[in-house]
């Protein structure tokens, strides 16, 4: 293309934006969702809003790091830069293939976030984007340069710089800003340098190289010595402050072969496999880690059904709660935190709002109990998945220094469910059954979402990682390490390894210049694949339970009774058996078969709960494989004898029986003291305790009473007894506005397309200029006059228009109709049919004939 049919360069970034298509405007939008929040009016407000700190620092936030390394190099580049010129800065005078294939890629993905704009010949980083990212005292580079020779000279007397040209064997010049150009093109220049560096002394060359990597800037004395000397009076170091010197910019990168940064990294590391497994033993493992993750939050609120613990004043569940809630399933405090944050995500659990407030199951509970066990186990992933609370934090201290506790504020972190699903997309990407290396993991995540500053093992995107791959195991997402058959398709993924996760993330293979806002197919980035949107995450849930559903072991409805008071479970149990024996016996050990123990206090728990000696008889026979042992029997019809033959009522407490001599018994007894128990009649004791405290002290005596309504009828107590009112499962807080949808963008692009029309348009001066020159100004007589002409013509008009907020707007419209002091009109800024009352138009203009 010759240089007359070339388009003219843009001169900003709105023109840049401007010459962009919809899709690429879409891109933009979907990459930077905060920049139609709200819509803007037209292109160059969308500009200025991209190029706002807030909005800069969260699109670099989220580029890559050879993206985040090549807008780096574009900082520390004269502006506007070439191509080449970029390509020299990234791949240094020696070049490099993997640079040259990755750099389009980068530069796309620049300029799809509108963070640099122009054609590959003027090259511009965002004013913002250089701010932050230029070399300054208060924020070093990572690049490790300093400033250039014209920022370090600033405030340098023209003597002296007149002094180090001279010295630099550079004739003398007639004014500063040429002397300074004149060095700055010696530093420049590969052959002077080398000829000027090639007498320096050994220990100024020794100097330059503890300088060249960064940081740039050392300190010097009043007297400086002979080889500092000989570089300060050259220039190869300059003054910044009294006692401070700089290595500039160019004579750094002369030293480093023309390279910013000292290890390009143009491709992300590789997730390296650390062990192999067939996958259907992966998938084994995964089903029976998934079972045991239903039980244990089975469990947990079975544990809490009749009222659990106490919310602390600030919220959450306090430290011993979260101890005795660990030992009682048998996990380590920080297992425990996960499954009651995991529980309360999934709306299971939640506080029950009463004067004493407690945790405590919710009616969804019970809905959530019916349903199938895959159909259970995807309920509880789907919760996992987009959820922000992280149990990771419980134990630690927020910016205030303060306990960080389950179930308690400030466990959101907004990036949790993004790196979630991109730990497990990692895994994907994988062979099946292969489990990959964390170290891998972690360095992978680091190429793509670099942090500002030294990366480490403890910054919160490597926990959240860390947290992800052992939280996964518990649910079983994955089984030894490796992503189960389920968990693809819980990400929406065919079996097998997910295409493009373990390339280089770029689909240019080769540098080809050309202008830089069309972004051509071959430049674009591929960007990782987002979390699915909450309609097609159900759907993959629904589909990963339906593969998982074959995989879990089938219940069961017998147990096997043993002579020593046990009964062993070989798998897990139905529901209606499983109820009854957690009353009627304790759990001993649990793991591949759960052990249950017949105790005399487990037994009367059944029977307090309504059930009689041959009713236990009855279901036992029934579920046994094989007799009832007769120790067994006989425990039962000992405690159902002496059961309720001592009543516990309220007086503040009675105790009645109708055998006076077993409450003498009592009465002498010396464990009684505390209950303070005095004798009324000859069966019944009064206590100054309450119901409760003596029914568990006559219970710690041996005894065997009931307690008893004020009728007289025996009070049944049933499991299952305590729900909070409906509640609903705890929203994720979002980092930022949400990815807007296709509808969503096509109407903003459409409206700020149609905004910039009106901006932009060519129209005939009408009636008197507004004092901003921003709307149109007529009389109410012009305006109709102008309108209806415009119904006779069929020809589109330029108005302001204040709505009845009084937000000013210019529109572009085409009236259809104008009575009754309205006008009816096409109005291209909405692409709709809109009337507007005249009394509202500030004046309108007639477009230009062009």
């Amino acid at each position: 293309m010759s240089t007359e049919d070339r388009p003219a360069a843009p001169r900003s970034l709105a023109e840049a934006l401007r010459a962009r298509d919809d899709a690429s405007l879409a891109a933009l939008l979907r990459s930077r969702p905060d920049l139609i929040t709200p819509v803007p009016t037209d292109l160059t407000q969308l500009a200025t809003r991209a190029g706002t700190r807030a909005s800069v620092l969260r699109a670099l936030e989220r580029l890559d790091r050879f993206a985040l390394q090549t807008a780096e190099a574009l900082a520390v580049a004269p502006e506007p830069a070439t191509y080449p010129a970029l390509l020299g800065l990234m791949a240094g005078d020696a070049g490099g293939p993997a640079i040259a294939a990755a750099l389009p890629r980068a530069l796309a993905t620049l300029r799809e976030q509108a963070l640099v704009w122009g054609d590959d010949e003027r090259l511009r980083l965002v004013r913002t984007a250089r701010e932050l990212l230029t070399p300054a005292p208060q924020h070093p580079s990572p690049t490790g340069l300093g400033p250039s020779v014209q920022e370090a000279t600033a405030g340098m007397s023209p003597g002296r710089i007149q002094e180090i040209v001279a010295t630099a064997g550079l004739p003398s010049t007639h004014d500063s800003v040429s002397a300074v150009a004149a060095l700055t093109a010696l530093f420049r220049d590969r052959t002077a340098m080398a000829a000027l560096l090639g007498g320096a002394p050994a220990e100024s060359r020794e100097v330059l190289s503890r300088l060249v990597w960064g940081p740039p800037y050392g300190q010097v004395t009043a007297d400086p010595a002979a080889h500092l000397r000989w570089l300060l009076d050259r220039g190869l170091l300059l003054p910044t402050a009294p006692g401070t010197v700089v290595l500039p910019r160019e004579v750094a990168l002369h030293l480093r072969a023309g390279r910013a940064h000292r290890e390009p990294e143009p491709l992300p590391p590789a997730v390296e496999p650390a062990a192999a497994h067939r996958p259907q033993v992966v998938d084994a493992t995964a089903a029976g880690q998934a079972y045991t993750a239903l039980a244990t939050v089975e469990e947990l609120l079975k544990d809490w059904d009749e009222g659990g613990p106490a919310v602390l004043r600030a919220g959450g569940l306090s430290v011993r709660d979260l101890k005795r809630t660990a030992v009682a399933l048998d996990v380590p405090e920080p297992v425990a935190a996960f499954w009651v944050e995991l529980a309360y995500a999934a709306g299971l659990l939640a506080s029950d709002g009463e004067a004493d407030e407690r945790y405590a199951a919710t009616p969804a509970y019970d809905e959530w109990l019916e349903r199938p066990p895959a159909e259970r186990w995807a309920r509880l992933v789907e919760a996992w998945l987009p959820a922000t609370r992280t149990s990771g934090l419980v134990g630690g201290r927020d910016a205030k220094e303060r306990a960080l506790s389950a179930l308690g504020p400030g466990l959101d972190r907004s990036a949790a469910p993004e790196v979630r699903h991109r730990v497990l997309t990692l895994l994907a990407g994988l062979p099946e059954g292969a489990a990959p290396s964390p170290g891998s993991v972690l360095a992978r995540l680091r190429w793509e979402r670099p942090l500002r500053g030294p990366q480490t093992d403890d910054d919160l995107r490597s926990r959240l990682a860390r947290w992800t791959l052992s939280e996964a195991e518990l649910l079983g997402v994955t089984g030894r390490g490796a992503l189960s058959t389920h968990g693809r398709a819980l990400l929406g993924a065919p079996p097998g390894p997910v295409p493009g996760t373990q390339g280089t993330g770029s689909s240019a293979t080769a540098a080809e210049d050309g202008p830089g806002d069309k972004l051509p197919v071959h430049h674009r980035p591929v960007a990782p694949p987002e979390p699915l949107a909450p309609p097609e995450q159900a759907v993959a849930a629904a589909a990963a339970a339906r593969l998982l559903a074959p995989l879990l072991p089938e219940p069961l409805d017998e147990v096997l009774l043993q002579a020593d008071l046990t009964a062993v479970a070989p798998g897990p149990l139905r529901r209606p058996l499983a109820e009854v024996l957690g009353v009627l016996a304790d759990v001993e050990s649990k793991g591949g078969a759960t052990v249950y123990r017949f105790t005399p206090a487990s037994v009367r728990r059944a029977l307090d709960a309504g059930r009689s000696a041959s009713d236990l008889h009855a279901f036992l026979t029934a579920h046994s494989r094989t007799p009832v042992p007769q120790p067994l029997a006989y425990l039962i019809d000992d405690v159902a004898r002496r059961h309720g033959h001592l009543r516990v009522g309220a007086a503040s407490a009675y105790v009645r029986c109708d055998d006076d001599a077993l409450l003498n018994e009592i009465l002498a007894d010396k464990r009684a003291v505390a209950l303070r128990l005095r004798r009324l009649a000859p069966t019944v004791l009064a206590a100054q305790a309450d119901p409760g405290t003596l029914l568990e002290g006559l219970r710690a005596m041996g005894y065997a009473p009931a307690a008893e309504s004020a009728e007289g009828d025996v009070l049944i107590t049933r499991a299952l007894a305590h729900r909070t009112p409906p509640r609903t499962a705890p929203a994720p807080v979002p980092d930022g506005p949400p990815p807007p949808d296709s509808t969503l963008l096509a109407a903003a692009i459409r409206a700020i397309r149609a905004g910039d029309l009106a901006a932009t348009a060519p129209r005939k001066q009408t009636g008197t200029p507004a004092p901003g020159g921003d709307l149109p100004r007529t009389s109410s007589a012009e305006t109709l006059a102008t309108m209806q002409a415009a119904v006779l013509t069929g020809e589109a008009v330029w108005i302001g228009y204040v709505n009845a907020e009084g937000t000013a707007s210019q529109r572009v419209i085409a009236p259809i109709r104008v009575e009754g002091g309205f006008v009816t009109a096409y109005d291209h800024t909405a692409d709709e049919v809109r009337t507007y009352p005249l009394h509202r138009v500030t004046g309108v203009a007639e477009l230009a004939e062009d």
